[in-house]
């Protein structure tokens, strides 16, 4: 019989979860599974849908406000593509000739770097050490996982060229090597479907040996169709290391699926003996009696 493993903090089981002991591959999102650099990026994205989307009669600034925030967070996890054509398409609906999505892609990227700006500054300066934009615990279960020999992939609806930069900025594309994937201007040639499909066939492999860990609805259902293990990273950006559920990525990654749903990387190692067979865990999983995992919004969400 396997031992029985502690929890430091939360971490729920779902009732389906088998573990796999021949798991062997890892895929990682990155923005608020591993990345904490565009941590508050609806703070931009919701502006820009408002700014843009035509009010309808007797319509009131807060009302597209939530609007724009559904159709944005409803798409999270997607390339940040598909956000800007939802918004063309609600321009369109409302009477309104809208630009093309790309251009409004390039505007919300130009926006974010703004404001993302001094904290990128602030790593490639070494004045802010790397760890303080990853979310907590990402870097020893990185190391643990090299170390037992687990081949670990990078895929991210944030662009590329963005991805690596910021892969290397905060001290972990050596993990991953050349096995880091990102968007594209040219959408349909890049999905995290098409990442996980290309994993499996250029090392043989089936999805029962597929692990992934992500705080998005696309890579939790993206591996559970291929029959892989699906890790929710509930990860409250906004306060990282309050070891709390974001209870909406909570709730949203339960509700598509998830084999195991964490606030972070704390438990991790624990999680993945879980996983593997080499151990069980505390009876019912979840939050600890009195743990408090909630927050009164969820910001701290992520466009891919």
């Amino acid at each position: 019989m396997p031992p029985t493993v502690q929890f430091i903090g939360p971490v729920e089981f779902s009732p389906e979860f088998r573990p796999r002991p021949g798991l062997s591959h890892v895929l990682f999102d990155f923005d608020g599974t591993l990345s904490l650099i565009r941590q508050g990026w609806p703070e931009v994205m919701v502006p820009l849908f408002v700014e843009w989307l035509p009010p309808l009669p007797g319509e009131t600034e807060e009302e597209r406000r939530r609007l724009a925030y559904e159709d944005i967070m409803r798409l999270n996890g997607k390339q940040t593509i598909y956000q800007m054509i939802q918004l063309t398409e609600r321009i369109r609906e409302r009477g309104g000739v809208p630009r093309d999505p790309l251009w409004y892609k390039h505007e919300y990227l130009r926006r974010l770097e703004a404001r993302i700006a001094h904290r990128k500054e602030a790593l490639r300066h070494r004045q802010t050490p790397p760890d303080t934009y990853l979310v907590h615990g990402a870097r020893p279960f990185l190391e643990h996982l090299v170390t037992r020999g687990f081949t670990l992939y990078l895929a991210s609806g944030t662009d590329e060229p963005f991805v690596r930069e910021e892969a290397q900025l905060l001290d972990i594309a050596h993990y991953f090597g050349p096995r880091i994937y990102g968007a594209r201007d040219d959408y349909q040639s890049f999905s995290k479907q098409k990442v996980i499909e290309r994993i499996l066939r250029e090392n043989g492999i089936t999805g029962a040996q597929l692990l992934a860990f992500g705080d998005g609805y696309v890579e939790i259902e993206n591996t559970r169709a291929v029959g892989g293990l699906a890790v929710a990273v509930a990860s409250d950006e906004a306060h990282n290391g309050s070891g709390r559920f974001d209870p909406w990525k909570r709730e949203r990654l339960r509700g598509v699926g998830a084999d195991v749903v964490i606030p972070d990387y704390r438990d991790a190692i624990a999680v993945l003996q879980c996983l593997l067979g080499e151990a069980v865990p505390p009876g019912p999983s979840g939050p600890p009696a009195g743990a408090d995992t909630t927050r009164p919004e969820p910001h701290g969400a992520r466009s891919r």
